[in-house]
This record gives C-alpha cells, sequence and structure tokens, in this order.
C-alpha cells in the first residue's frame, strides 16, 4: 500500500505537503467516491457494503480541505470533532495522529464514521456546501479511514485518563449516549460502571443496524478502548428490575446517567395488526442481528418472507428491508405515506436500497391487513396518498385520495413507524419529570433531569434520534455532571 502511494504521488501532492497549494486548486479536486461491493453480491451476504477508502484516496479527499478561519464544519458536529485537524493529519500521512485527535473528543469514531448522517451536519457546514454550492469535503469517510488504520494497524491508542477520584457514577444502557458519556468521565477521573440489560454491549448499534453497515467487530473495539480507560460493564443487568434505584445510591453511586434509550415499537392501530406475519422492526433487526434469527438452526428463527413490505421510511426501515432481501425475499418493497423527497433515511441508504433490488411505494399508506385461513397476513390494502401543506416538521403532511386504494400481496409486514421510550426507568425511577411521549425532561443545557444527580440523554430524551444526536447528548451530560459534583465536593462534605 506503501509503495503504490509512493508512486502515484502527484505534484499536487507535494504542494500541498509544504503548504502551497492554493486554495483554487484545492477547489477543482473532485471529491472521492467510496468502493462499494457490488449489488447483486451484497444482498445475498452480511459483509459490509461500503470498502472504506484506501490511503492514497483519503489523502486525494483530504487535500480539498480549506483549513478555514471559522470552522464551520465544528459547529455542525454534536461532538465537536476537530474536523481541520484530523483531515490535515490525514494529509500529512500522519494517519494514526489523526485517530488521536477523533479520539479526543470521539468515543466512537469507527461507528459515526459508517452511520452518522454527516451529510445533514459536519458536511452540510462545510464551506463547500454553504458557499460554493458544491460537493463537501467526505468527512465522514475521512472520519472512518482514520479510525480503521489505526485500528487495522494493531497501535490503538487509550485516551489520557486523569487519577482516580473516586467518585462511582452509574449508567444505565450501553448505547451512544452511554457509551459517550462513559467515555467523557472516565477520562475526568472517574469510577464509571455502564449497566445493559442485554447480554451483548453496544445498545442500538448492536441490535438495531446490521453487519452490512456496522460490523460487530468495529463495536467490539471501541467498547474494548472504553474498557482498557477503566470503564466497567455490566451485562443482563435491568435496571429497576435487576437494581433498583435505591440498590445504587446504597452501592454508593454519586450520579446516575440514563441512556436506555427508546425501545419501544409504535404500531398504526389498524385492522389486521395482529395477523401472524405483521411484527415491529424493532423485534425483528433484534432477533436477526442480536439473536442470529437469520439461522433456520436458531432457537428463535425469525420467518423468511418471500413477499416482505417495510412501512416507513427512516434508516431503520432501510435496514429491515435490506435484511429481508438478504434473507430470501423474492420481492421485498418500501411502503412510505409521502415522497422520496421527504424520506428521513440517508441518500445513501436510499441508495443501496434501490442497488440492492428494493421496490419502493411511496405516496402509500397502509389502511389493513387481510390473512389467510391459518392466521398468516395474506395482502395489505393501500390507500393513495398526495401531498399536502408542511407540517410541524417542515414536510409536506400526506393528505389521501379519496376513493384511491389498491391491495399488495405480502407474506411479512415489518411495520417501522417510530418508537417510544421503555417505560420501565421512567415508571421504576422517583423525582423524574416525564412527557406525555414518555420521555424523561432535562434541561437543554446541561441533560439534568428534576433530580440534580440524574442526567439523561439520547432517545430516552429526544424519542427516536440519530447515533451522533446521543452522543452529543452523552458529552454534553458528562460536562455538566462533573460541574455539578465538583461544586458539591467544594462546598459539601462528600465522603
Amino acid at each position: 500500500m506503501k509503495e503504490e502511494l509512493k508512486i502515484e504521488r502527484s505534484a499536487q501532492w507535494r504542494e500541498a505537503l509544504r503548504g502551497n497549494m492554493k486554495n483554487k486548486d484545492r477547489i477543482a479536486i473532485p471529491r472521492v467516491k467510496m468502493p462499494e461491493v457490488d449489488p447483486n453480491i451484497r444482498n445475498k451476504n452480511y459483509d459490509e457494503v461500503n470498502l472504506g477508502l484506501t490511503e492514497k484516496l483519503a489523502v486525494d479527499e483530504s487535500h480539498r480541505c480549506l483549513d478555514c478561519v471559522d470552522p464551520t464544519c465544528i459547529s455542525g458536529c454534536p461532538v465537536e470533532i476537530n474536523i481541520p485537524k484530523f483531515i490535515k493529519n490525514i494529509e500529512r500521512e500522519e494517519f494514526i495522529e489523526a485517530a488521536r485527535t477523533l479520539k479526543e473528543t470521539s468515543a466512537l469514531p469507527a461507528v459515526c464514521g459508517r452511520v452518522c448522517p454527516q451529510e445533514r451536519q459536519c458536511e452540510n457546514s462545510c464551506f463547500y456546501t454553504i458557499k460554493l454550492k458544491k460537493d463537501p469535503v467526505a468527512i465522514g469517510h475521512l472520519e472512518r479511514f482514520a479510525a480503521d488504520y489505526e485500528r487495522e494497524s494493531g497501535n490503538i491508542s487509550i485516551p489520557e485518563v486523569n487519577p482516580s477520584n473516586g467518585i462511582k457514577i452509574a449508567v444505565v444502557g450501553s448505547g451512544p449516549a452511554g457509551l459517550a458519556f462513559a467515555g467523557d468521565m472516565a477520562k475526568l477521573g472517574y469510577d464509571i460502571t455502564v449497566f445493559e440489560a442485554l447480554h451483548e454491549l453496544g445498545g442500538v448499534l448492536r441490535y438495531g443496524i446490521p453487519e452490512f453497515r456496522l460490523p460487530n467487530d468495529i463495536v467490539d473495539v471501541e467498547i474494548d478502548v472504553l474498557s482498557k480507560m477503566g470503564v466497567k460493564f455490566i451485562t443482563n443487568c435491568i435496571i429497576g428490575k435487576t437494581i433498583s434505584q435505591e440498590d445504587l445510591l446504597e452501592e454508593g453511586f454519586k450520579g446516575i446517567f440514563i441512556g436506555s434509550g427508546a425501545g419501544l415499537p409504535n404500531f398504526m392501530n389498524i385492522p389486521g395488526e395482529n395477523l401472524i406475519g405483521v411484527m415491529s422492526c424493532n423485534e425483528y433487526l433484534t432477533r436477526v442481528n442480536l439473536m442470529g434469527a437469520g439461522d433456520p438452526e436458531s432457537d428463535t428463527p425469525v420467518y423468511k418472507g418471500k413477499k416482505v413490505a417495510v412501512i416507513g421510511g427512516g434508516n431503520t426501515a432501510m435496514d429491515a428491508v435490506r435484511t429481508a432481501r438478504r434473507l430470501g425475499a423474492e420481492r421485498a418493497v418500501i411502503v412510505y405515506r409521502r415522497s422520496e423527497a421527504e424520506m428521513p433515511a440517508r441518500l445513501e441508504e436510499v441508495k443501496h436500497a434501490k442497488e440492492e433490488g428494493i421496490e419502493f411505494f411511496t405516496l402509500h399508506n397502509p389502511l389493513r391487513y387481510e390473512g389467510d385461513d391459518r392466521g398468516r397476513v395474506q395482502r395489505m390494502l393501500l390507500q393513495l396518498m398526495e401531498l399536502g401543506e408542511p407540517d410541524h416538521s417542515g414536510r409536506r403532511r400526506p393528505v389521501e385520495i379519496e376513493g384511491a386504494t389498491n391491495w399488495m400481496e405480502v407474506d411479512e409486514v415489518i411495520v417501522s413507524v417510530g418508537v417510544s421510550p421503555n417505560p420501565l426507568i421512567p415508571q421504576s425511577f422517583s423525582g423524574l419529570e416525564i412527557t406525555t411521549w414518555g420521555t424523561i425532561v432535562v434541561n437543554n443545557d446541561t441533560m439534568q433531569t428534576a433530580d440534580d444527580c440524574i442526567f439523561a440523554g439520547g432517545d430516552i430524551v429526544r424519542g427516536g434520534a440519530t447515533v451522533i444526536l446521543a452522543m452529543g447528548d452523552g458529552r454534553k451530560a458528562a460536562k455538566s455532571m462533573n460541574d455539578h459534583l465538583t461544586y458539591k465536593i467544594i462546598n459539601e462534605d462528600f465522603s
């Protein structure tokens, strides 16, 4: 790889290294394209679709960064990665140093480089996007490259950790919010224990995202770094059942961060949802990703439909429909009540789904499901829609076209129309203020709840959101809890 890079170095590279490359020359460089597995091969296996950048592609893309005086890309990142710094490290071929820069603020750089919607965040705030109306620097691709390079080199750095202050902090949930919080608090010297209800760590990173988008070994390495920073993990432990809030306090925990996510699926409450073969996206993905239910020898095998419809237009819906395709669906369909332009799924995920043979029935909405004499779903009635005025989200509201319906044959329906927080924590913890949607109320500036020793973030606060927003909440909560506990130490006997 190194020899290839040396052979193909250009005058452009030499000028960049000397700091002589002009911005007009950087701007003229086209954005790189991420290599991908052929769609007709990947739709039959769980191998990762995106192959990552080579060293040469990464260095070529790094030339495009203008190292802006006011880097708006940083403010567009919920965890505030120093994006120009890590990209300039790549440009100098200091790849390990680029990874270290990422770890200064991000506990999960290899994860974020794969699943974060950069096109709506850091890349959307890039100078190219805002001022030049051109393709932004491929920040996400470069983040993934740096993190992968470090991991594959075997030279994995462990962030510096302050000496222990002896203060015990409990983290409820090992998803992205909890992991980001744990990482920042460990750096500050706190004694962190993460409690996970499931038998595997990672939360939604593990059970919600298929390996063709996020391989489990990537999650494992990121969590192993936290372990080496001193973070302790306890699995198969349900806070609120196995251990109560009172138990945590009796065990000497001085602060609690709740990052238990939103794993309670929503349904549409239409006729036929209780038929065999109609299930939530949460159940489907959890059984396949976490329990190996795609294997016919599994103790809890999932039904492999041949005519599968997934209701919804988000990333989770794309994950489900692409999973169904890999499990042998002859026809796999997305049914979405708005147009494709309103879909919340990442453009990349929609593109990959189409390439893999997924059909899109936009401006359609299920009215009811009907089954056969065994009680298995057989077909669904769809209402045709048109777009009206924008709703509170800014997307145009779908309106029924009177009398316009059609039937679709299905033998499996996966419903992906949103999630709600699991009510266990709100019901079992005292001192919390809860919204009518079941989310925990926090001070948005500090992530502190009505109980000043309890902080919360991620989907338990936001409802369903993204990995990177959950991580941003975790980082904000860590800073605020540290400030709060430091104040208590100064002003009280905290022994």
